[in-house]
């Protein structure tokens, strides 16, 4: 199965963000498993970098981004996407440009604690306890 992870998950995990990081670390865990492919994208990774030296500093940051680039597959976000997006009927730019990496990735659902963002999805968009009920 190919699950997307959006930044908010991976930062729940990174963070310790209670009392989300139960459910979001089940979900990361999955990574490791052979039928699991757990993907995210460079923009996410960037933006669990900032948020993550904002937080607890560089060092963290960095160690943190090293964690889950040999955890999970990062995926393109190209000028494709980017064409995607603007053309589309999301009303924030950032989450049409994941939703359209996610497609172009093959994804069968997509793992966020901001589902309301995701409304014009045609893939599943699910919270991490919402996806962990389904196995």
């Amino acid at each position: 199965m190919n699950l997307f992870l959006d930044s908010d998950i991976l930062l729940d995990v990174i963070l310790d963000r209670i009392p989300h990081y139960e459910f979001s670390g089940q979900v990361l865990l999955l990574a490791d498993q052979p039928d699991f492919y757990c993907c995210t994208t460079v923009h996410a990774l960037l933006n669990v970098h900032y948020v993550t030296k904002r937080h607890l500093g560089l060092k963290i940051a960095n160690e943190a981004v090293v964690v889950l680039f040999n955890k999970v597959h990062i995926i393109p976000e190209d000028s494709t996407t980017i064409e995607q997006a603007m053309q589309s009927d999301f009303k924030d730019f950032e989450d049409a440009v994941q939703y359209f990496a996610a497609k172009s990735a093959g994804a069968d659902a997509i793992i966020t604690r901001n589902i309301k963002d995701y409304t014009n999805s045609t893939i599943p968009v699910l919270t991490a306890e919402q996806f962990l009920n389904t196995l």
